[in-house]
């Protein structure tokens, strides 16, 4: 096995043709999260702005980098949907001493999503204050009518992340890459350390964007299976879930219940699920259930029955 091609040229070039964007807009990464991580040296920030309540790595990343983080929660009442305006009065309000906004579409862990039109005209305004707009689309292979990469070649301040484990199922190759204007991602590589990303996870990336007939099936499968999900964790008593685009449902247990007794229990059962009570923006009942085969996802709820009533 020969050394990885350090510039991921035949990667780039495979997005590149998926786009129909040149090749100098994509930078690849060890996962989506060593791009995030490089993103606040890259572009020098100091103030950002993160919609949640949301994936945790985005203020660590900003944090590390010296930089601080504003907050703005979509809330329980609006079912965890991001909204626009909110997001518009903080950007507006901030003024210059806003560096960057990030915006997980579809969100994680809530799978609330905004659509295309939305997130562009954010993109918009927030661009003519000079911030960089960084949208997140980990999980949008889900809800592709949503993305807003090929935007990218008209608006200089948008960039978009995307990850190719979550949908591909290859996590533990760790690969992403982030779209935008060429002299960022060229910055952005600059400070990237060599040999980032290894050989295997190239090659089955690039495997993995010719592979349509997985795209037809997951796509088929999820819609059916996130469904027939939903409906059996709405039938048992005092839980709450939450409306979802993404491969994962966000549920708030009854009032006298705690997520962190719940994840336990579970995983004593060989059940592994989401607690979200220390994400901020959420409380201490919530939990992320993916969506798995159907034996899986009948375990995990007849498990849950059993627990609640407990």
């Amino acid at each position: 096995l020969h050394y990885p091609d350090p510039d991921c040229v035949a990667l780039r070039q495979a997005l590149a043709k998926r786009w129909h964007l040149s090749p100098d807009r994509f930078a690849i990464g060890n996962g989506s999260s060593e791009l995030i991580y490089l993103l606040p040296y890259a572009l020098s920030l100091r103030h950002a702005v993160v919609v949640g309540p949301t994936f945790s790595e985005y203020e660590r990343a900003v944090v590390a980098a010296g930089g601080r983080v504003t907050h703005i929660h979509a809330t329980r009442r609006a079912q965890y949907q991001p909204s626009v305006e909110h997001i518009l009065g903080a950007v507006q309000r901030g003024g210059r001493t806003i560096d960057a906004l990030f915006l997980c579409n579809p969100n994680s862990p809530t799978g609330q999503v905004l659509e295309a039109a939305s997130v562009l005209h954010i993109a918009r305004r927030a661009s003519a204050q000079g911030i960089w707009v960084i949208v997140d689309e980990t999980f949008v292979e889900y809800c592709e009518e949503v993305t807003v990469l090929p935007q990218v070649a008209r608006l200089p301040r948008l960039l978009v992340l995307r990850s190719l484990t979550k949908f591909y199922a290859l996590p533990g190759l760790r690969i992403g890459y982030l779209a935008g204007a060429q002299d960022i991602i060229a910055a952005l590589r600059g400070k990237q350390p060599p040999w980032s990303v290894n050989a295997l996870a190239q090659e089955a990336a690039c495997v993995a964007l010719h592979d349509r007939r997985h795209v037809r099936q997951s796509l088929a499968f999820m819609r059916q299976e996130r469904q027939r999900l939903v409906l059996a964790l709405q039938a048992l008593p005092g839980l709450t879930v939450f409306p979802s685009a993404a491969n994962f449902l966000l549920v708030e247990l009854p009032r006298s219940s705690r997520a962190g007794h719940c994840v336990q229990a579970l995983r004593r059962q060989g059940l592994l699920i989401r607690d979200c009570s220390s994400v901020a923006g959420l409380n201490e009942r919530t939990i992320r259930v993916a969506v798995r085969t159907p034996a899986q996802n009948r375990r995990v709820v007849a498990t849950l029955q059993q627990w609640l009533a407990r």
